[in-house]
């Protein structure tokens, strides 16, 4: 046998047995914790597993535990932008947290809401999975309500409605919409237009409770007319920002829900003949690759998905490793990016209201 194969070749019960000079039904029995091995036998076992890097085979582990060692994660394709950049770096982190811990993730794809439960009552069933990562939270999950009911383990990558007993880990998306309204307001901006997503995400009534926060903060007036929500395109968000700029008094500014929404308002500022950052300031949220790339930049709050992916990892596994403990919840903060998207407003809102029509004049 080659230095390679020597090097990539899986540690055996066998190999522990011969380098302690051990039986294997004693090396396998200390590993699994019986109490007929003395402590000292135990530990000694344990560290040269662990020099040696012995990993034990998940199928063997199924049988003995009833467990996979396997992580559960359904995408649902049917959802829009199922497959946003942010999924490649949250599956990193996940990945690397599982492996850290000798765990596997296994990912499925499904097409609807009823086909994901059918997905994960099968590899549940079939072993493939202990228990589940449950992103994009819906504020009312049927996820959640089937995996409680089924007493099958699961941790969220959001906080949905009823989240007291629930495990959880997410970005205070709150604190940053509520940060968004005070950097607006400090460079002048009065009158704040809000396009927020789909109701039916978690994310979007955190968002949304953000916006309305900052502005008490800052001792600006809530106007619902300013506020469009349910947007989940740049189509949508394209339709939204022609509602709120045809408004007798517009925003001078427009916070978004996500990065996406916030290329709907560019395409209708250029369309518009709108210098963003001057006579309309934008700022997105996500951090994502397509904001880096909108001239002007885009001004955003990024989120570290890879840290995430990781934190969600190590915390299925500890409330695996230890079933009885209480649910466990953990936050972060997204990190702002400014940009040249925003800028002190060089026109007021009845300013802006005439200059739209002044361009509408021109090009009709």
């Amino acid at each position: 046998m080659d230095r390679r194969a020597r090097d990539t070749a899986r540690v055996t019960i066998s190999d522990l047995s011969r380098a302690l000079s051990l039986t294997k039904g004693t090396v396998s029995r200390a590993l699994n914790g019986y109490p007929d091995i003395s402590e000292a036998t135990r530990n000694r076992v344990i560290r040269a597993a662990q020099a040696m890097g012995y990993r034990p085979l998940s199928q063997a582990q199924a049988i003995k535990t009833g467990r996979s060692c396997s992580l559960g994660l359904v995408v649902e394709l049917s959802q829009y932008d199922a497959h946003r950049p942010f999924l490649a770096e949250f599956l990193a982190g996940l990945t690397q947290a599982a492996s850290a811990e000798g765990w596997t993730l296994t990912i499925a794809t499904s097409e609807s809401e009823t086909d994901t439960i059918r997905i994960m009552r099968d590899l549940v069933r079939d072993r493939k999975a202990d228990g589940f990562i449950l992103q994009r939270v819906l504020w009312e999950d049927p996820r959640i309500a089937y995996l409680e009911r089924e007493n099958v383990p699961f941790i969220c990558y959001g906080r949905p409605k009823n989240r007291e007993k629930v495990s959880y880990f997410d970005v205070v998306s709150e604190a940053a919409m509520a940060d968004a309204i005070t950097w607006l307001a400090r460079l002048g901006h009065v009158r704040i237009g809000y396009i927020g997503s789909a109701p039916d995400y978690a994310y979007s009534h955190a968002r949304r409770d953000g916006y309305r926060a900052g502005l008490a903060a800052e001792g600006l007036t809530y106007d619902a007319r300013l506020v469009v929500e349910g947007a989940l395109s740049p189509d949508h968000a394209a339709q939204a920002t022609r509602q709120l700029l045809a408004l007798e008094t517009p925003p001078t500014a427009i916070l978004c829900a996500t990065d996406t929404l916030a290329r709907g308002v560019y395409e209708v500022a250029n369309t518009l003949g709108l210098k963003i950052g001057s006579e309309l300031s934008v700022v997105g949220y996500d951090g994502a690759p397509e904001g880096q790339a909108m001239w002007p930049r885009l001004a955003t709050f990024a989120v570290d998905n890879r840290q995430a992916g990781a934190r969600l990892g190590a915390m299925f596994i500890a409330r695996m490793q230890d079933p009885e403990a209480p649910a466990t919840q953990g936050v972060i903060r997204a990190t702002f990016t400014p940009g040249g998207s925003t800028g002190r407003p060089t026109l007021t809102s009845d300013q802006l209201a005439r200059h739209l029509a002044n361009l509408a004049a021109v090009t009709a």
